[in-house]
């Protein structure tokens, strides 16, 4: 269990998707699907898509050294999936060293409340079946499955979940 003292090291900051260090923890991501799904992620990823309004990026700092980062951007309405405004989560990454301390965790409320903030009713995802603790994190935190959508939707080894976010919360 990670302690307390570990979760406040976490910095978070709003970066743009081409900020040196987005671009190097998204080259560490590319490089980890490559190991689990033995190639990159594909889908498209304009920066642009997580430039407010349309949407936002943080990177998780310890001291100076950028450990996470995560981002959500607008996603059209999912047929089947009660939400009008849905924000679709992208780019969720923990540096392998630095996992287990909490971070993923305050990483995903952060960008709930960001989305949420912006006037998004729900959070939608795509990951995989083979992420077992990112799968375990989601669930852990709400997530349900959801009908498929996106870039992956076609892909029997893809998970697609959701969760409607309370105003009030």
């Amino acid at each position: 269990m990670p302690s307390t003292d570990d979760v406040f090291q976490l910095e978070l900051r709003e970066v743009a998707y081409s900020h040196p260090h987005a671009v190097t923890l998204t080259d560490l991501a590319q490089t980890y699907y490559r190991d689990i799904y033995g190639a990159p992620d594909s889908s498209p990823m304009p920066g642009d898509d997580f430039v407010p309004p349309r949407g936002a990026l943080f990177v998780g700092y310890v001291a100076a050294d950028p450990v996470a980062m995560g981002g959500w951007r607008w996603h059209s309405v999912i047929e089947g999936w009660p939400s009008q405004r849905p924000a679709e989560l992208r780019r969720m990454f923990v540096h392998p060293d630095q996992r287990g301390r909490g971070f993923a965790r305050t990483l995903l409320a952060a960008l709930e409340g960001s989305a949420r903030d912006a006037g998004a009713d729900a959070t939608v995802l795509e990951t995989g079946f083979v992420q077992v603790d990112a799968v375990g994190l989601y669930r852990a935190s709400g997530y349900v499955d959801m009908p498929r959508f996106g870039h992956y939707a076609a892909e029997e080894g893809s998970l697609h979940l959701g969760k409607l976010l309370r105003s009030d919360s």
